[in-house]
């Protein structure tokens, strides 16, 4: 198993390049809904593969529940047929009209929204209106991440502004509490536990005032393990399909494997102690520090100097191996936006590379 990742006919493969082991993939599927205890209980984000063919093997394992975050995604999905869709954004704007073309343009998928404002909330209930259809939604919850969502104590209010309307239909609490990737689990749960409080808080409110049990949908994937414990809850993990060496570093106690490498090729040696490989800013996502962005699984010890567009310089030290045209395999420390960068991925299946996969996803608009 040392040297899974290796690919035989590597010499057809043209660098950069994003592969995927569609086997781990699998794996990876399998151990999530394990960990969720049923497929009922798990809707995976999209973000992270942004495939038709990931959905359907997610599909296939009897997944029925997703989250997106933008309309393309959301349109993916339909397209694939997928029974339950949320779009895990509000729409504001264009957004409205667009997501509006998306529930008339795929009918057999059950699209809802998220909201966290009072005036998006009209805005959406008239544009439902004015198209004769009814919208499900989820009310936002700020737990800490302080990136979208509304203050737990306001959520009531607005929850009950929402209930009376006739076009839209609410339907549940969603909060994401991305802000708790603390290295340590017991501290991860602490924090967890307490944002989950808040929520819970809001349920016993709107129960107590006698409205039907919300739906919660919560977390992402560092706190994936925790929330699946939970009773009555949907997780919304999305790394797991691909996995990264971000949260194989910072996740311990999540056994998935990583299942996307990017492949790049040693394109020059310039010094005694640079190697520099093609692997630039354009194929790997550059939003952490340098040192923090890909990790070398055969090339473990060396050390990242620098990165342009199309370049990635390397210090290997005296005396390296290294040779040009060398091929490095290497794991994003963030695999959803290096996804991203990519129209496809690459299949490798019996150590063969050959088949692909459209990122079909990774534009602002597939047609809506």
């Amino acid at each position: 198993m040392n040297d899974w990742y290796r690919i035989k006919n590597i010499e057809d493969l043209d660098t950069p390049a994003l592969v995927v082991y569609p086997d781990r993939v699998k794996q990876n599927i399998a151990l999530a809904i394990t960990m969720a205890g049923s497929v009922d209980r798990l809707r995976p984000h999209v973000k992270t593969h942004k495939s038709k063919e990931v959905t359907q093997l997610l599909l296939n394992a009897g997944v029925t529940k997703f989250k997106c975050a933008t309309i393309a995604e959301a349109e993916m999905l339909g397209m694939v047929q997928a029974p339950d869709v949320l779009l895990a954004y509000q729409p504001v704007g264009p957004k409205i009209k667009r997501f509006i073309e998306l529930i008339m343009t795929y009918p057999q998928t059950d699209f809802s929204c998220l909201v966290d404002s009072e005036a998006i909330v009209v805005e959406l209930d008239q544009a439902a209106n004015a198209a004769g259809i009814s919208i499900p939604v989820y009310i936002d919850v700020n737990v800490g991440m302080n990136r979208t969502g509304i203050l737990p104590e306001k959520a009531t209010a607005l929850y009950a502004r929402i209930a009376p309307l006739q076009h839209l239909t609410i339907r549940g609490l969603h909060a994401y509490d991305g802000h708790i990737h603390d290295a340590s689990f017991e501290v991860r749960k602490k924090q967890s536990d307490t944002a989950f409080a808040a929520v819970e808080a809001v349920k016993k409110k709107l129960m107590d005032l006698g409205m039907t049990e919300p739906v919660l949908i919560i977390g992402g994937s560092p706190t994936f393990p925790i929330h699946a414990k939970r009773k009555k809850v949907e997780c919304s993990p999305g790394t797991f399909v691909y996995w990264d060496y971000g949260y194989s570093a910072t996740c311990r106690e999540q056994h998935f494997l990583p299942a996307a490498l990017v492949v790049s090729r040693v394109i020059s040696l310039p010094d005694p102690t640079t190697v520099c490989t093609d692997l630039g800013h354009k194929s790997i996502a550059a939003e952490n520090t340098l040192g923090n962005r890909v990790y070398f699984i055969n090339a473990p010890d060396i050390v990242v100097e620098g990165q342009s567009e199309e370049h990635l310089k390397l210090n290997a030290g005296e005396g390296h191996p290294f040779r040009i045209g060398d091929v490095f395999y290497g794991m994003p420390v963030h695999v959803c936006p290096t996804v991203a960068l990519y129209e496809k991925v690459l299949l490798v299946e019996n150590g063969i590379v050959g088949k692909e996969w459209k990122t079909i996803a990774r534009d602002r608009k597939i047609t809506l």
